[in-house]
This record gives structure tokens, sequence and C-alpha cells, in this order.
């Protein structure tokens, strides 16, 4: 594995979490917007930061991060996998199955708010964007529920 700094490890977790903030603001528009196609291909980039996000969690052990540090990545990856084989695996109509539902929801919001603690690792500027773009991602995610059903 390639050896960064410390503050480099923290930056790549800061800036891997605001571009997931950013790609699940996209969704939400997307969907508002009536744009499944350009939901679809937003959410298959935003799988792609499992690979940043399990190079963070490998190199934590080296840099002696907290254990709620892991459990945040691992939160984080267990979403993306989760939503990666039921929306383009299974292609399963999950959003409209409450008892499917409400544990997706709990998971999403788990590994989005831990993705603040990643964020914040790298400072406080980073932990006040983390919050804006958590928050703005939340309200997004029951507009879009209640004026899409998804």
């Amino acid at each position: 594995m390639i050896r960064l700094g410390v503050e480099s490890i923290d930056l790549i977790g800061a800036l891997v979490a605001v571009l997931i903030y950013v790609g699940c603001i996209l969704i939400f528009l997307a969907r508002l917007a009536g744009k499944p196609a350009i939901e679809h291909w937003i959410g298959l980039c935003l799988t792609l930061a499992v690979i940043p996000l399990t190079y963070l969690l490998l190199a934590g052990g080296e840099y002696a991060k907290p254990p709620l540090y892991s459990v945040q990545l691992v939160l984080m990856i267990v979403f993306l996998l989760v939503a990666f084989v039921l929306d383009y695996v299974m292609r399963y109509e999950f959003r409209r199955v409450r008892w499917v539902l409400i544990p997706y929801v709990v998971l999403f919001f788990a590994a989005t708010g831990g993705m603040i603690g990643v964020a914040g690792a790298a400072g406080p500027g980073w932990t006040y964007a983390a919050i804006a773009l958590f928050l703005a991602t939340g309200t997004l995610a029951f507009v879009q529920r209640a004026k899409t059903g998804l």
C-alpha cells in the first residue's frame, strides 16, 4: 500500500465524504426532476467511492485511527455495496417495500452521518462543510421521498 502522511489520509477522507454527499444530493435532484437515467449513472459513479473508502479503512490501522473511524467507513462501504446489489445487480424495486426500505434508510443515515466524522478528521472547516452537506442530503431525501415516493 502507498504510504501517505496522516494529513493526506484525512484530506482524502474529507474529499470522499464531500463527494458522497454531493453525489447523494445530485441523485435526489435527478429523482425530483424525473431523470432516472441520470440518477442511475450518478449512483453507479457513487459506488466507486468504495475504492478510496477501503483504502482509508486499511490505512486507518496504520495511523492508529480510533475504532469509531473504522465503524464509520465500514457503514458507508456496506451501504454502497447494499445499494449496488439492490439497484444494479438485483434491480429490485425495494423503495416501495417498507420492510426493506426502513433498514435501508437507517443504514443510509448512519453511513452518511458517519462521513461527518471522517471529514472532520481533516479539521473543523471540513466538519462544518460535511454537516451542511449532510443536512442538505437529509432534507432532500425526505423532500424527494414525499414528492416521488422513491
